[in-house]
């Protein structure tokens, strides 16, 4: 009976919800083919947002964009839902339901499924995270709420999510940052990188001072850990480890912090892995590499 009910999850959701991994190369692969048959058209208006929805902000023009598409081809893809007490809370398919009330469409092809309150969670935070376009405080949220809702550690987490475990930690600790500054984040005044300095500053005030800074003076990241040097700034404890086992893993360790991907030494090569286009511009800032194409 087990068995059955895991292939009924589909390939995606039995990779989901696995315990090595919660990364599946589309959200949509936990449709079968079967489920695909039996898409119901629902009310818009009977749809409720996904609890555990990380994302805060909707880019207001990409949202047009998708409701013109929408208005001139229909809804390609059926959002996924499962059955509340009132109505459907949507699992997969936010953007596309926003998308319809834009231009007053009355319903949406979807297709329903059971799901627990933990696996809407998963769900929610894969759709969005593959999209690569969440703020760096709507990440570090979606993470601190699979910590506590499925109990495991910052490390277990980022094995989950194939993220190196300092890059999580790294991502968490904005979320100790003052209201304003968190604020900046989540609209994209501020970027991940000059974030991740700032959470390390211990004055909130010196903190809210470098992130109007980084607005008004457009600092890069380098710009800024260069600015955070002085004296004047003073950083929170840390605890460095060096192994002793790898003459190199002192050297790693340092540069995955400054990094946050994690960072391997083979040979004489330093091998910095990033899993997006967006991760590599990320790395190439904090490096302050500029690449011109021509």
């Amino acid at each position: 009976m087990e068995t059955n009910k895991r292939k009924a999850l589909g390939r995606g959701l039995e990779q989901l919800f696995s315990n090595e991994s919660l990364y599946v190369s589309s959200v949509e692969e936990m449709i079968t083919e079967n489920d695909k048959e039996n898409v119901v058209e629902l009310k818009v208006s009977e749809l409720r947002s996904n609890p555990y929805q990380p994302r805060m902000t909707f880019d207001q023009e990409k949202l047009v964009e998708l409701a013109n598409s929408i208005k001139e081809h229909g809804v390609i893809e059926p959002i996924i839902v499962t059955k509340s007490i009132k109505g459907y809370e949507i699992v997969a398919g936010e953007r596309r339901k926003k998308a319809c009330e834009l231009i007053g469409k009355e319903t949406i092809p979807a297709i329903i499924k059971e799901f627990t309150d933990e696996q809407m969670m998963q769900v929610a935070l894969l759709e969005n995270i593959q999209r690569e376009d969440l703020t760096a405080i709507e990440e570090a949220e979606a993470y601190s709420n699979l910590i506590k809702t499925l109990n495991i550690t910052q490390e277990e987490l980022a094995k989950k999510i194939g993220k190196s475990r300092v890059y999580v930690t790294n991502i968490l600790g904005i979320l100790k940052l003052p209201e304003n500054v968190k604020n900046d984040i989540l609209h994209g005044y501020i970027t991940l990188g000059h974030a991740k300095i700032l959470s390390k500053l211990e004055d909130n005030d010196k903190i809210v001072y470098l992130a109007e800074k980084v607005k008004k003076e457009n600092l890069s990241v380098r710009n800024l850990e260069n600015l955070t040097t002085s004296s004047e700034f003073k950083r929170k404890n840390t605890v460095v480890r060096i192994k002793t086992q790898n003459p190199y893993n002192y050297v790693e360790d340092f540069m995955t912090e400054k990094i946050g991907n994690k960072v391997k030494i083979k040979g004489n090569k330093i091998v910095i892995p990033f899993d997006s286009q967006k991760d590599l511009e990320r790395v190439l800032e904090i490096l302050n590499i500029e690449v011109k194409v021509d």
